[in-house]
């Protein structure tokens, strides 16, 4: 009997950011880590510096060692086929670029370390995760159990003292982003309000 087995690439977006992250990981390994300061996380630099702007995207690509990458990536590889399936291609990566420029560019004007990884869109993805199936003016249950569970905590441990280099300030952005976007999608199938909206606020 011949077996015949045929791999789905399923979820674009979400493995191409998977393999992306991987590459870099590799990448960080065998330059002992110097890839990753040079093009994989973000911190402050002279506004001259053509690679401090694509940092604040690539910065989502870099992981200081295999238990980051895995940690993030198990919650985004669960949630991230799903959200894919609902949203589209094309609206998920726009969100995940948002969302890594906005955590960009607030870590570099509060914080002087470098900041990297993709806790942010795992974050984002978790609190996105609980609109799915989810209709207009309702507040989703699921929601507000993971606002207690996971964004409480980053809140608490954000104004805590301790040091533990976990960017619970990029936790925060992601899980805003995840519950901005997720309302917004109530209401729009994709950013074109948006974008209407921010270029009629030029244009007059």
């Amino acid at each position: 009997m011949n077996l015949k087995v045929n791999f789905l690439y399923n979820s674009p977006v979400v493995l191409s950011f998977f393999f992306i992250s991987l590459f870099a990981l590799f990448l960080s390994e065998i330059t002992k880590g110097k890839s990753n300061n040079q093009f994989f996380s973000t911190y402050r630099d002279s506004v001259f510096h053509p690679l401090m702007y694509v940092r604040l995207i690539t910065h989502i690509f870099g992981h200081d060692g295999w238990s980051h990458f895995r940690n993030n990536f198990v919650m985004i590889l669960l949630t991230g086929p799903a959200l894919e399936e609902k949203y589209g291609s094309i609206n998920l990566l726009i969100m995940i670029l948002i969302n890594a420029i906005l955590t960009g560019i607030i870590h570099n004007l509060l914080k002087r370390n470098r900041l990297l990884g993709a806790s942010g869109v795992s974050f984002m993805f978790i609190l996105l995760s609980s609109f799915v199936n989810i209709e207009q003016k309702s507040i989703p249950i699921t929601l507000i159990l993971i606002f207690i569970f996971y964004v409480i905590d980053e809140i608490k441990d954000l104004f805590s003292r301790k040091k533990d280099h976990v960017s619970h300030m990029g936790h925060l952005i992601g899980s805003v982003c995840g519950i901005v976007f997720g309302f917004y999608f109530l209401q729009y199938n994709s950013f074109d309000h948006l974008f209407d909206l921010i270029k009629n606020l030029f244009i007059s």
